[in-house]
């Protein structure tokens, strides 16, 4: 038995994680596994009915659970509530935290049936398979935040960007564990030229690549790195880097896949990990079932791997993601001349038939 916190969110997170459940139930039932399955309020759904955007029983439920699957959370009607209230402040950022979530992984690989849906050419993609480490319990999203007005009376405001050698070491040392059962390459991204706290960064790197001889070490300017994402992908295996970088290049990094909606996450430090799609809540097609969740089922494959140690399970549901997309069909974001166009729960109940006839 398998319990899984379950986080519909707002917008689109409601339509799109009821299709991961159905994938994780179909999987279980082809391999005898249980899972149960608990559902909570978070983010603006919770603000809207209980006033807050991350309840206790929620985040009490997460630390009970061995797992949790969140959807996506936050939409512009929340903008103007105090900081402290909006759900990505509010929820998102102080559930990392409770749970020790130091880790993001955010897998970034071309399925090949989708080398058209990108903008960029094919001679440029093919082959793409990198895997961004985000920290994400540091840096500027977490440092003491001001607002106020200076001697001449005029407005300003400061995010201090801080990370000590602890936080540093202890996810380029993750990095360094994943380079080893990849293609044994790490590129430590950072803007040492101009930040104090990146010139940290890349010492405490440089310093722990003594212990990790087999592995090769590059490090980028974080402007570069954009750059050459674009320019080149392929040269990147394992890519590691803080907190408000890697949330700007995994976003980037998406366009290599056709679609953010093809991005899956996975949350890890703590006891209990936390899987999510790289997207946002999408309110503008919240509720026409033009959502892909193909980004939500493929990071509950991560859960398979990552909290319950179930590769064969795992790699099922990335199979039936590549013959899904082989076979042609394709949500309104990767929509193709010629391809078979499904909206959300169509989309979930083609990966469940391949789950359920694959032998």
């Amino acid at each position: 038995m398998y319990k899984i916190a379950v986080l519909p969110g707002d917008g689109i997170g409601t339509e799109i994680v009821p299709e991961a459940v159905k994938a994780l139930n179909a999987v279980g039932a082809r391999f005898g596994h249980e899972f149960s399955f608990t559902q909570a309020l978070v983010g603006g759904a919770a603000y809207d009915a209980v006033g807050h955007p991350l309840p206790d029983e929620t985040l009490n439920l997460c630390k009970e659970s061995d797992a949790v699957l969140l959807g996506a959370i936050g939409g512009p009607q929340y903008e103007n509530l105090p900081v402290h209230l909006r759900p990505e402040i509010g929820a998102l950022l102080p559930l990392r935290k409770e749970l020790a979530l130091y880790a993001n992984l955010r897998p970034c690989m071309l399925f090949p049936d989708l080398i058209q849906a990108s903008t960029l050419k094919e001679e440029v993609l093919r082959g793409v398979d990198i895997l961004v480490l985000r920290e994400l319990t540091g840096g500027i999203y977490f440092g003491e935040k001001k607002r106020g007005f200076n001697a001449e009376g005029i407005p300003e405001a400061s995010d201090l960007l801080k990370y000590s050698s602890i936080e540093i070491e202890r996810i380029a040392r993750f990095a360094y564990e994943a380079a080893r059962g990849r293609r044994k390459r790490i590129c430590s991204v950072d803007k040492a030229n101009v930040l104090e706290s990146s010139r940290l960064w890349r010492e405490v790197v440089t310093g722990l690549a003594k212990e990790y001889p087999d592995v090769e070490t590059t490090h980028m300017y974080v402007d570069n790195c954009s750059m050459q994402l674009i320019r080149n992908p392929r040269q990147f295996d394992v890519i590691v880097t803080e907190n408000m970088f890697g949330d700007i290049l995994t976003d980037e990094a998406s366009m290599l896949t056709g679609s953010i909606g093809m991005l899956p996450s996975a949350s890890i430090g703590g006891e209990v990990a936390l899987y999510e799609p790289a997207h946002g809540s999408a309110p503008d097609i919240a509720g026409q079932k033009k959502a892909n969740p193909l980004a939500t089922i493929l990071s509950v494959a991560m859960m398979l791997r990552y909290s319950f140690r179930l590769e064969k399970e795992a790699k099922l549901i990335e199979q039936a993601v590549n013959q899904v997309l082989t076979e042609g069909y394709r949500t309104p974001d990767l929509q193709e001349p010629g391809k078979k166009t499904v909206n959300t729960e169509e989309m979930g109940n083609k990966i469940c038939e391949i789950l359920t006839a694959v032998r």
